[in-house]
């Protein structure tokens, strides 16, 4: 008997109690993750200023976990749809603390690139077992809520890293700060071991092959196009809200941070806003459409506000900050419902692949256009993208919630 093929346990039932304590350790558990693969991006001035990295070394180093999770998410998607998410989260965990640990502990340039990479990959392990223990326990009319509130786990992790991670390497050094994603992890760790079960799969029978979603339809290949054109918009306001607001706007460093920190609490908050309208109206597509739409509208008067240097600007790089990361829930949500138990580790490793690779080209391109033509151009330029996203978003293809 195959892996993909073994007896599955007997269906399960918990108290609702039980269901949110899972829900609290799936997105505690993706946050530590957020806050290994994000925090050293937020050592760079640290490195440069005190370590005398160039800023390409350092840059490296902040990149290193980032590659660990684009190169392993579909892996540990397989694992999870084999050995199941508790399994694959204890692993992964235990596996990014050590990884931390080392980090820590190492000097050097290539041991310190080696090690986050290490962490990285390890992290990546939540991404789909935390999801999938969400989708799991939850039913469908409270599905959408619940995987909101576990969304808000990566601007949660990155705003912990920006205000910990700094701070603390400011104050005592690189390595020094490393601990805090490590101890993060560690103790998600625990708190995923003392509550997390493996939700219910239906049954099986030997020999019966499992179905490729895939080849049924069109329908996780088009969310996934659709969720990497959504990509773009939200890289490029994540990336350059900051610098926009110090060298466009004239703002100090300290109130422009506040601006993006708030930025990112609206957004944590709109993930949960969007996840409960789609348990209202009994689907994920049509909010996804009405997300896209409005993130191409934002983008867009953004662009217009911006070039003609209104002040409304900046409330408006507030509302993009909310609008272009409402998708992130619902495409997440979906492929995993259409995957199914057997299938969405990989399906949802997929998605995450494909968003990480689109949003790491982001910046790089966007800093070329911002060069060559101004902020307001590029924030124009990014409204494209959702308005070509809305017709490809499969709202006739998807099937009554179950």
């Amino acid at each position: 008997m195959s892996l993909d093929q073994r007896p599955t346990a007997p269906v399960r039932t918990v108290s609702t109690a039980r269901r949110w304590a899972m829900l609290v350790a799936s997105t505690l558990a993706q946050a530590a993750a957020a806050v290994m693969v994000h925090g050293p991006a937020f050592l760079i001035p640290t490195l440069h200023d005190r370590e005398g990295m160039s800023l390409a070394q350092a840059g490296l180093v902040a990149a290193a976990p980032t590659i660990g999770v684009m190169l392993t998410l579909v892996a540990w998607g397989w694992v999870t749809d084999r050995r199941g998410e508790r399994f694959v989260m204890l692993i992964g965990l235990s596996a990014t603390t050590v990884a931390g640990i080392a980090s820590a502990l190492t000097g050097g340039l290539i041991l310190l690139v080696v090690t986050l990479f290490l962490a990285g990959a390890a992290a990546a392990s939540t991404n789909a077992a935390s999801g999938r223990v969400v989708v799991g326990w939850f039913p469908p009319e409270r599905r959408g809520l619940a995987m909101g509130i576990r969304q808000m786990s990566q601007p949660v992790g990155v705003g912990i890293a920006a205000i910990s991670i700094a701070v603390v390497a400011d104050g005592h050094g690189v390595h020094a700060a490393l601990w805090v994603p490590t101890i993060a992890c560690a103790l998600a760790a625990v708190l995923a071991a003392a509550v997390v079960i493996d939700p219910p799969r239906p049954e099986r029978k030997a020999g019966t092959a499992v179905t490729n979603p895939y080849r049924e339809d069109s329908y996780l290949a088009r969310i996934h196009g659709v969720s990497v054109l959504l990509v773009v918009p939200q890289f490029l306001v994540w990336s350059f809200a900051l610098v926009w607001l110090v060298q466009d706007r004239d703002w100090s460093p300290a109130a422009a941070g506040t601006v993006v920190a708030i930025a990112q609490v609206v957004g944590a908050l709109g993930r949960i806003a969007v996840g409960h309208l789609s348990d209202v109206v009994g689907g994920r597509m049509r909010p996804l459409r009405w997300v896209a739409l409005a993130a191409a509208a934002t983008m867009a008067l953004l662009g217009l506000t911006a070039a003609l240097d209104l002040a409304v600007a900046v409330l408006l790089v507030v509302v993009a900050t909310l609008v272009t990361v409402a998708d992130n829930g619902l495409a997440f949500t979906a492929v995993a419902e259409r995957a199914g138990p057997f299938w969405s580790g990989r399906a949802l490793g997929a998605q995450n692949t494909a968003q990480f690779l689109a949003g790491s080209a982001v910046p790089p391109l966007a800093g070329l256009a911002i060069a060559q033509w101004g902020y307001a151009a590029a924030f124009a330029i990014a409204a494209i993208f959702p308005l070509v996203a809305a017709p490809l978003v499969p709202v006739r293809e998807e099937r009554e919630l179950s």
